[in-house]
């Protein structure tokens, strides 16, 4: 664990040594802003919530986080860097959860940063702050599992390009799955057991009923499980390149 932590601080550290962790954060903020009060209408809703901010998420991470994961491993393997990292006494193990673990704390970074929304709704009316702190302990869970997507289709390939629609790719489909026109499109076709599978699927779906105030163990189950499978998926990657 103390390896883990020393190569999480050192890649946390080397987010902010180059552009790459700044650009994200304001890309995000930025963003967010123009989603929540034009697109989302926050003032003219009447409603003391930050619906209008946290819906826009899902979309947001679909584009923004598979470009900041996207040189996670690709960046290592085009370089060659990757064979002098694994000389090291470390495992693949300890440097792919150092590499998850950095880069999520600096999405946790970004949503704290939006700080003043919270700050904003409270001035403007009483908001039941409970709902909004699950929402974005709910927002954090579903980047994370966005950025595991990322990170295993970034050992995948050496090109940052093909990682970056892979994950994109992939993503989408996972957002895509519990939207009404996909379950629509299935019914008649396929049981209704295996529509309310591919519905369970669905980033949306997990993630509005965290957002709705109710943080429920299926729903934190059910990200914890995405994000596990996707970085072990990551490590028999890294670990079959290793071999090889």
């Amino acid at each position: 664990m103390s390896m883990i932590s020393i190569l999480t601080k050192r890649e946390f550290m080397s987010f902010f040594a180059t552009p790459i962790a700044y650009v994200f954060i304001a890309i995000f903020l930025i963003m967010s802003g123009i989603m929540t009060f034009n697109l989302g209408s926050l003032y003219e809703r009447g409603q003391a919530d930050l619906l209008p901010f946290f819906n826009f998420h899902p979309w947001l991470y679909l584009f923004l986080v598979p470009a900041f994961a996207m040189r996670s491993w690709s960046e290592e393997r085009r370089s060659g860097s990757i064979e002098l990292l694994m000389t090291l006494p470390i495992t693949a193990f300890q440097a792919m959860v150092a590499k998850f673990i950095s880069a999520w704390l600096v999405l946790g970074l970004a949503l704290v940063l939006t700080f003043p929304l919270w700050i904003t709704i409270n001035y403007l009316g009483q908001p039941d702050n409970g709902v909004i702190f699950a929402a974005y302990i709910g927002s954090w869970l579903m980047a994370g599992a966005f950025l595991a997507i990322g990170i295993c289709m970034s050992a995948l390939s050496k090109s940052q390009v093909i990682a970056f629609i892979l994950s994109i790719s992939i993503s989408f489909l996972f957002v895509l799955s519990g939207t009404e026109a996909v379950i629509n499109s299935f019914k008649g076709v396929l049981p209704t057991g295996a529509i309310d599978v591919i519905a369970s699927l669905s980033f949306i779906q997990h993630f509005d009923s965290i957002a709705k105030g109710v943080i429920a163990l299926n729903d934190v189950g059910y990200f914890l499980l995405v994000i596990i499978s996707w970085l072990t998926a990551g490590l028999v990657i890294i670990e079959d390149k290793k071999a090889s």
